[in-house]
């Protein structure tokens, strides 16, 4: 009965180190205009993020930490947006909430080499100096996603259900109902990039 008891314990206790292991970081943050959201994420990891409607600037720096700034006409009134932050491993999930609806610019700094999910409702998206693998949608608005060089991508399709595909980066521009592009290369990353009804540039 002794031994199973430790067997038990024993199981209970690498069961408790492995989640500590796997788990690594989970933070909630408020208050941004006086206490600004900042954590650390190594450079080469992958970020899904969930954005509220607006306007959103997602900006790739050569540093290992994600930021969150506000800015705009009613930054001071934000203090209801809400940061969720989670990190397994090298695979963070954070979310953004809440605040004014206009006059809110909200602007996400993180390493340059990441590979980025991004999802959000409406409004006016933009993607800069990201390198990596890029799965951005937006349902309705403007996206405009800086792709670096052509030859970066193995693969990349873009589409608009209603609106304009202006991609000079590739030499294509669409404009009407369902209109999309595909184009496969030979570079080592990969870009998916979809608005529902607006522009989305490629640039």
């Amino acid at each position: 009965m002794r031994r199973y008891s430790v067997v038990v314990a024993g199981i209970a206790l690498l069961a408790a180190v492995c989640l500590a292991q796997t788990k690594l970081e989970a933070l909630e943050a408020t208050d941004l205009t006086t206490h600004p959201f900042s954590v650390d994420f190594a450079s080469g990891g992958k970020l899904r993020l969930h954005v509220r409607s607006g306007e959103v600037h997602v900006i790739g720096e050569d540093r290992n930490r994600i930021s969150v700034e506000l800015s705009g006409r009613k930054a001071a009134e934000a203090k209801g947006l809400k940061v969720t932050f989670e990190n397994t491993k090298n695979t963070a999930d954070m979310r953004i909430s809440g605040g004014p609806r206009n006059d809110l610019r909200i602007t996400i700094r993180i390493p340059a080499n990441t590979d980025l999910y991004a999802r959000v409702p409406f409004g006016e998206v933009t993607v800069q100096h990201v390198i990596g693998n890029k799965d951005v949608e937006l349902h309705a608005g403007d996206l405009t996603v800086a792709v670096n060089g052509p030859a970066d991508y193995s693969h990349v399709d873009a589409s608009v259900f209603t609106g304009e595909v202006d991609a000079v980066a590739f030499g294509e521009e669409h404009g009407g109902l369902f209109r999309s592009f595909h184009r496969e290369g030979s570079g080592p990353y990969r870009l998916h990039a979809h608005v529902g009804a607006g522009q989305l540039t490629l640039e």
